[in-house]
This record gives structure tokens, sequence and C-alpha cells, in this order.
């Protein structure tokens, strides 16, 4: 009997050191064993139960040839497996999670599939979470996909290193064929991200295979996907295969789908600026391709969707940037005359693009004999019976005509202004609205006289436009045209506008008028500015928009370094101490208001000045019934002592020390903390002093 309980037991052991030496925990799609090994899926992780394979463990048998009763090696053994459950815990919830009822939570356990990944290791991360990977997504939610397809572009590291990165392509693979596009471009987006780690040989090897199964295959998302995919292989391949590849593209192209032509056309520029960059040198120019890629231009811009045909613009402009490279005009004129058919294209769309893609079309032409042929049809963009095209080429004006000032300057003012004063009153709010924002840049352009005689009376005109972005867009880019015909001239056209506008009923129209003051101050002169701004930089304190009146304050300041001390003292500072005179000193936005334009000129005033004006106006509402006002004076009277100390030592000792002492017993909390941090300032400034 004991015997046969001592054999009983020796089997047992045998049996457990098989299973401890088992170490691998494999995951499958089912969450089950795989062979004798123990899956990590198998540790419920709800429950807490320990694996199956342990169970010999923890009975506490003894190896054959043990004298030991068991309990020690028990222990021993039973330790070690309940570490090997605490370091699976993590791993198994995260594959619980990956395959929970709930999208969200789905979606946030593939955010951390690095984690798992890291956990594994290399090795079981190829060998077993990419398999199980390639089972379970392709099957899950299009958000959890789609997050999936992004993080698996980050994992050339976690599976050993660009030697084992082709494992990561069928996975990529599978979701690419995706219909939907979020999910699609995501899975394209990785697998150009691997494919940057890659030798030229496993380019060859794994990517060219792939770009040719998706783009033969019948289902049009593959298509779309190999279209993304060209840009990772085009210039690593030998000469022949290019020219494949190319052909290839071309198919693609004219592929019957609009979808997958539209995808084309989209990724073609990406592929000629490719090719122009490796290959624009004598001896080198012919891996250009030119016929096939002219030829594909010309599919695009036939082509009958609009969708597909407005994308030859930007064709075009990559086209004419490889010839600018090479030096070559032989092509300007056919290009040219494609240029003019998409500018008259019946479709919006297409001239839309044109029209948004103006100044680099003119650009990349390259000559002003070109530009000068272009203006008649920036004219006629200009007039167009489309608002978005007309919106889009008033964004264009100002770098267009960089290139006409060059080539002919009269045809800015005979040709061009007369346009520009029809444009500014559009009946598009958006289209004067792009204009307001552009037309300013125009000045640089006209030099003074011409900005003075043609352009000053539009700007003036645009002031006071309806619609607030255009009043909003003239005002914020006036220091363009004050840098071209001076101040004075400025502010004697636009003044009354200025002015007007400073009561406008939108808050961000009032707020670009004050960010300009500081510099309309500084070039009109202290007199000229108290009588035409003075009082408005005042009414602005008491907007009633925050915003407004920060910006008035910070205002404060700056106009005290322009117009010094004195100015400030009869012009600022008086006006803010007579508030306390006025029944709207009740109102706490009226006090903290006051607290805190004096707070902003105590750096640029003397300690004279502060002694004797800001500090007695700021003691005064320490005891004010409002927690705000309350800790603003504890913030402004650590700016004051640090401005009066050594000078007048006794006030900061005997006057400000003793009422922030008197704060630190407030019964606001927001009141004690400024405090705090005011008396450590307070005190640190009187220990330096001391030292």
């Amino acid at each position: 009997m004991d015997t046969q309980q001592t054999n009983d037991r020796t089997a047992d052991a045998g049996s457990t050191a098989s299973a401890s030496d088992t170490s691998t925990v494999n995951i499958s799609a089912n969450g089950r064993n795989v062979g004798s090994s123990t899956s990590i899926t198998d540790y419920n992780s709800s429950s807490g139960s320990v694996p199956a394979a342990n169970t010999a463990v923890a009975a506490g048998s003894v190896p054959e040839g043990g004298e030991h009763t068991g309990e020690a090696d028990a222990n021993g053994t039973e330790g070690q497996t309940k570490g090997q459950v605490e370091e699976l815990y993590p791993i198994a919830l995260l594959m619980d999670e990956l395959r929970h009822d709930d999208v969200a939570a789905r979606v946030q356990a593939m955010k951390r599939l690095d984690t798992i990944a890291i956990a594994l290791g290399p090795e079981r991360t190829r060998k077993e979470l990419i398999p199980f990977l390639e089972d379970v997504i392709p099957e899950d939610e299009d958000e959890v996909i789609a997050i999936a397809a992004e993080e698996l572009g980050k994992f050339v590291s976690l599976v050993g290193g660009p030697e084992y990165a082709p494992q990561l392509v069928p996975v990529l693979e599978k979701i690419s064929a995706c219909e939907e596009p979020i999910v699609r471009e995501k899975a394209v987006a990785s697998l150009n991200l691997i494919s940057k780690s890659l030798s030229d040989e496993q380019i060859q090897q794994t990517f060219l295979p792939l770009i040719q199964r998706l783009a033969k295959e019948r289902w049009f998302s593959l298509h779309i996907a190999a279209a993304g995919l060209f840009e990772s292989v085009l210039i690593r391949v030998p000469s022949d295969i290019r020219t494949e590849l190319l052909k290839l593209y071309f198919d693609l192209i004219q592929d019957d789908s609009p979808m997958v032509r539209k995808a084309s056309a989209t990724e073609l520029p990406k592929l000629i600026d490719l090719l122009a960059a490796n290959f624009h040198t004598p001896d080198t120019v012919n891996e250009f391709h030119w016929d096939i890629i002219t030829s594909m231009y010309e599919n695009i811009v036939n082509d009958n969707q609009d969708s597909v045909k407005f994308l030859a613009v930007d064709v075009l402009i990559s086209i004419l940037s490889f010839l600018q490279l090479l030096g070559d005009r032989t092509h300007h004129p056919e290009l040219f005359d494609s240029l003019l058919a998409l500018i008259n294209d019946p479709s919006w769309r297409v001239r839309y693009m044109v029209a948004d893609r103006f100044d680099k079309l003119a650009e990349n032409f390259d000559d002003d004999s070109y530009t000068l042929k272009l203006v008649p049809n920036l004219l006629s963009l200009m007039k167009d019976n489309e608002a978005e095209v007309r919106k889009a080429i008033s964004k264009e004006l100002s770098s267009f005509c960089k290139l006409v000032n060059k080539a002919d300057r009269s045809i800015m003012v005979d040709d061009i202004v007369p346009v520009i004063s029809q444009l500014s009153m559009d009946e598009a709010e958006s289209v004067r609205s792009a204009l307001a924002g552009e037309i300013t840049g125009l000045a640089p352009i006209f030099g003074k006289d011409a900005t003075i005689k043609y352009l000053l009376p539009i700007f003036v005109d645009m002031l006071k436009d309806e619609f607030s972005e255009v009043r909003l867009n003239i005002i914020s880019k006036l220091q363009v045209v004050n840098d071209v015909i001076g101040i004075q001239l400025l502010s004697e056209s636009l003044l009354p506008a200025i002015t007007s506008l400073s009561n406008d009923k939108l808050w961000r129209v009032r707020l670009a008028i004050i960010q300009q003051i500081p510099l309309l101050a500084e070039q009109l002169g202290v007199a000229f500015f108290n009588e035409a701004l003075g009082q408005l930089c005042m009414d602005w304190l008491w907007d009633p928009v925050y915003s407004i009146r920060e910006a008035a304050i910070m205002n404060l300041q700056k106009l005290t370094k322009f117009f010094g001390e004195d100015w400030c003292k009869k012009e600022l500072i008086k006006r803010i101490l007579e508030k306390k005179q006025s029944k709207d000193f009740d109102n706490f936005i009226c006090r903290i208001t006051c607290l805190l334009a004096l707070d902003k000129l105590i750096p640029v005033l003397s300690p004279k000045v502060i002694s004797e004006d800001i500090y007695p106006f700021i003691d005064e509402l320490k005891s004010d019934h409002v927690p705000n006002i309350r800790f603003n004076v504890a913030k402004s009277l650590a700016s004051i002592a640090e401005r009066l100390y050594p000078e007048y030592k006794t006030i900061v000792t005997d006057k400000i020390v003793p009422t922030l002492e008197a704060f630190e017993n407030d019964d606001d909390v927001d009141v004690r903390f400024y405090t705090k941090q005011s008396i450590e300032k307070v005190n640190k400034l009187l220990q330096d002093t001391k030292q």
C-alpha cells in the first residue's frame, strides 16, 4: 500500500516536472490550450483560477528519489506558480478585453497592444500574438480594426527588428482589404512605415508581391490600398521592375472604379516628386519615364468624373516642378494648354482647384510670358459664377501679383485693381472676408503712391462692411499698410473707421482695434493720441467682455512706456482713482478692473508714484467683502514691496507685511493661498537685502 502510494506520488511528480518545464504560454484564437502548454486565456481573470497544468504542483509532490515529505518543495513551487500567474494576469486580462462585448473596451485593449507584445517578447509575439490578431481582427468593428492597424505599424522592434518585420505584412494586408476608408488608410500608412525599416531585398521579396496581389485583385478596396503602397517601393527596385510598376499604376489610373482612379490620382504627385528627387540628372532622367507619367496625367485631365479630374492640378504642379528642376521648358506649351482647359472646365470643383493653386502653377511655369498669359484667366476666376472659386482666387492675389509686378507693373493698376474693387463688394460674405485677409498684402507690391491712390479707398470701404469678419481681417493686418504709407496717412484715412469700430457689437472686432492701439500711439504722438484715442482707451476698461478689459489693461502699460510717467499720472491714474467716487465703484467689476489696471502699471512707475498714488488705493481694498479682490490685493502688495524696497522700507515692513500677516487668517482658502506666496516673496526680499 505504502509502496503504491509512493509510486503514485513519483508519477505525479514526473508529470509536474514535465508541466513546469513547458514554460511557453501559447495564445490561440479560441483561447484554448495549444499542445501541452498553458494558454494565457486559460487563466480566468474574473475568477482568479490557476491554470490546470499547475495542479500537481499545488499538491506538493516530490521528484523521484526524493526523501522529503514534499512540504518544502510544494511551498517553493507553489510560490513560483503564484509568481507566474501574477505575471500572466495583466496579459490575460488584456486578452479578455480584446474579446469583450463592449466595443469601447476592445478599442482600449487594442491601444495597449504594445503592452502585450512587450510582455510576451519578440519570439512569442511573432509566433502567438500576430497569428491571433490575424484571426481575430478582420472580424471586428471598424473602430477596433483601425486602432489595431495603427498600432501594428509600430511593431517592428516588438517582433525582433527589421529581420522579422515582414511577418507583420499578412495581417495588415487583410486589414487593407477593408472597405471603410479610415481603416484602409491606417493599414496602408502602417505598411509604408514598416517598409522604411526593410532592406531593398526585403522590399522586393515582400512588398512587391503584396502590391501586385492587391492591384490585380477584383475588389476596388484592394486597388485603392495598392495605390497607397507604391511610394514605398518605386525607387527601391531595379529599373525594369520600376517600369513594370509604373505600368501597373497606369492600370489603376484607368481602373473602372472612380474611387480607384481618384485614389491613384491623389497619390500620383507623391510618386512624381519621388522620381524627380532621385532621377533629375542627365544620366538618370530616363528613369523618370516621362511618357508613362504624362499619359497618366492626360487620362486624369480627360476623366469624366469631377472628383478625379480636379486632382490633375496637383499632378500638373508636380510635373512642372520636375521640369523646373531639369531646366527644361520644351513641354510648357502643351502643359499650359492643358491648364487653360482646366481653368475653363464646366465643373466648378476643377476651377476651384486651379484657383486654390493658382500661385503655385504660375511659379512653376517660371516665365514672365506665361505669367502675363495667366492674367486674363485670373480675372475670369475672380468673376466666376461660383462663390467658392472667387473666394479661393482672392487668397492667391498678393502672391500672384508679385509675379505680375515683376513682369508688367501697369497690368496691376489697369486690369487687376478694377476687379479687386468689384470683389470687395461681392455679394458673398466669405469672398469679401477672404479678400480682406489678403488685400493688405498688396500694399508692399503696389508701393506707397499706388496704395494711397488705389487701395486705401478699398480698405476704408471694407472697414465699413456689415460683415464683422471682413472688418476684422482688415484691422488685424494694418501693420503691413502702415509700413508702406506711414501712420499719419493711415490714421487720417482710417481713424474715423477705427473710432467707429471701437464700439463694434462683435467683441473680437473691438479686441482687434485694441491690439492696434500701441502701434497707433507710438506713431501718432502724445498730443494726437490724447485727442483722438485717449478716451477710447479708458472706455475699454469698463467693457462688459473680460477679454476686452484685459487687453485694455495691457495697453495701459505699453502706453506708459511710450508717453512716460507724467502722462500716466495725468491721463490714466487720475481717471482710475476718480472711479472710486462714482457709483460704479460699488460694482465688483469696476473695483477689480481698477485694481488690476493699477497693478499692471507698477512695473513701469517710479517708487514715489507707487507709494503716493498706487499703494493707498490698493491698501483700501484689503477689507473688501469679495475674496477675489482680497487675494488680488495680496498679489499686488508683493509687487509693490518689490518696487518700494529699500527706498520706502517702512511702508513694506510697517504696512505691507502686517496686512499680509492678517490675510493669513482670512476665511477664504484662495486668499490664504496667494497670501502665502506673497509673504514668501516679501520675506525673500527682506532676507536678500540683509545679506
